[in-house]
């Protein structure tokens, strides 16, 4: 089973940026799809951005042009570099895999099979 851990959330102030990660165990990392979800209190958790096996990437209208998601196969880690955030974006941040599915761009959390333990970013206004 893919064991998924997240590094690299903290307090940044509005206008900062954090470089989220997310170590991948498995020796077929580079056929999965991944993804960066997040979770408000008191709300459902909600889909920010996630890479193909290929490098396609595909980004929440939220996040676009502020986050940037990448991958280094060599490594078995997948980034989330966030730029420009804003107290919106204050969350706890999950990384997933789809280790059967990773040719095709998901979207929804239940498309996913391997999830973190989540990471928290907190943005200060």
């Amino acid at each position: 089973q893919v064991q998924l851990v997240e590094s690299g959330g903290g307090l940044v102030q509005a206008g900062g940026s954090l470089r989220l990660a997310c170590a991948a165990s498995g020796r077929t990392f580079s056929s999965y799809s991944m993804g960066w979800f997040r979770q408000a209190p008191g709300k459902e958790r909600e889909f920010v951005a996630t890479i193909t096996s290929g490098g396609t990437t595909y980004y929440a209208d939220s996040v676009m042009g502020r986050f940037t998601i990448s991958r280094d196969n060599a490594k078995n880690t997948v980034y989330l570099q966030m730029n420009s955030l804003k107290p919106e974006d204050m969350a706890a941040y999950y990384c997933a895999a789809a280790t059967s599915r990773g040719y095709i761009i998901l979207v929804a959390p239940r498309q996913y099979d391997a999830w973190g333990q989540g990471t928290q970013v907190t943005v200060s206004s």
